[in-house]
């Protein structure tokens, strides 16, 4: 175990901000990380996983935990399904692209989502009509104020619309270890009917669909909308879609007819917040080093040098535009440090 001092964490956040770390160590395992949490020198931690899921606003003068468990074990399976425990630190579409190798089915709408494993349970990640929660069978996760290790059921977690219990009254409690996930072997059940999946799949030239095409259709419908983290600085979507009633909805009909809208519940339904953004005129607007996306308006982006505080600025002018112009307040789906 070896901590550095003053590290830049430029590499270590999909943005590409160039906040500073005072403090900064990589752990490999679960022992070094007990080790680490344990340390009394340091009061003030940051967990870091992938950093896809973040917006850095200024330097962080304490102990910066980036955590690097590595590994894809095979627990358990039968005929039908197989449990796979994938650890903390493996790139997310790494891992989505061995089960697909493996012909193990649940994930592959889940392509290219950026990010670690570790941190996809925390937002419960999602794509195309399917979510991290759909495939979830437990986690561990060490408790940050008692050091142990601890598993989570699904039940435990209390998935939600991007949200878990770890975004909610166990924030920043634990750090998540390994996650497990119940797959299929075969009868892949596959969910090709949300999005541009099946128009995508017919350009391909593609009728008897494999896990393996679908994958591939998400991954060219993603790299078609958005920007690629390592040519130009963003962490995906940085907002929900906002949820209202259908009152509200109905209302705003009579002066925008063509607001799209998903049904959530009997009395409320789900607005693309991309659309909103859209149409408040943000969608391709620059603003010196930062702006929006040309493509997608729910990516917010850095081109070079910006500050973690300038896209802060700009989330919070979007913010208050949605709220001018439609009433609808969006929330931020990035964490904001």
């Amino acid at each position: 175990m070896q901590i550095k001092k003053n590290i830049s964490l430029k590499p270590f956040n999909t943005f590409g901000i160039d906040a500073k770390a005072k403090f900064f160590v990589s752990v490999e395992s679960i022992d070094c990380l007990k080790q680490v949490l344990s340390l009394q020198d340091y009061p003030d931690k940051l967990i870091l996983g992938g950093g896809s899921n973040m917006l850095l606003t200024k330097d962080f003068d304490g102990l910066v935990i980036h955590i690097n468990l590595k590994g894809i074990d095979l627990l358990l399976e039968n005929e039908d399904f197989v449990f796979v425990k994938a650890h903390a630190g493996e790139n997310w579409h790494d891992f989505v692209l061995w089960c697909i190798d493996n012909d193990f089915g649940g994930v592959e709408n889940l392509s290219l989502i950026p990010g670690n494993v570790g941190t996809a349970p925390i937002q419960n990640i999602g794509a195309y009509g399917v979510e991290l929660k759909d495939t979830f069978e437990s986690c561990e996760a060490i408790s940050l104020k008692t050091n142990i290790l601890q598993s989570f059921t699904k039940t435990d977690c209390n998935f939600g619309y991007r949200n878990s219990i770890f975004k909610q009254y166990a924030k920043g409690q634990f750090i998540i270890t390994s996650v497990v996930f119940k797959l299929t072997k075969r009868n892949h059940k596959l969910n090709i009917n949300y999005g541009t999946i099946a128009s995508q799949l017919e350009f391909m030239q593609i009728t008897n669909a494999t896990i393996q095409d679908i994958s591939k259709a998400v991954i060219a419908i993603r790299e078609s909308k958005l920007p690629n983290p390592k040519e130009i600085g963003n962490s995906g979507s940085f907002f929900k879609n906002p949820v209202i009633s259908k009152t509200h909805f109905n209302k705003l009909t009579k002066n925008f007819k063509d607001i799209p809208s998903y049904p959530v519940s009997d009395n409320d339904v789900k607005v693309p917040a991309g659309w909103l953004i859209e149409k408040a005129g943000f969608k391709g607007k620059r603003f010196g080093d930062y702006g929006v996306h040309k493509n997608q308006a729910l990516v917010l982006v850095n081109y070079g040098n910006a500050k973690g505080s300038d896209i802060l600025k700009l989330s919070k002018l979007i913010q208050k535009t949605i709220q001018r112009l439609f009433g609808i307040s969006i929330e931020a789906e990035v964490n904001i440090l």
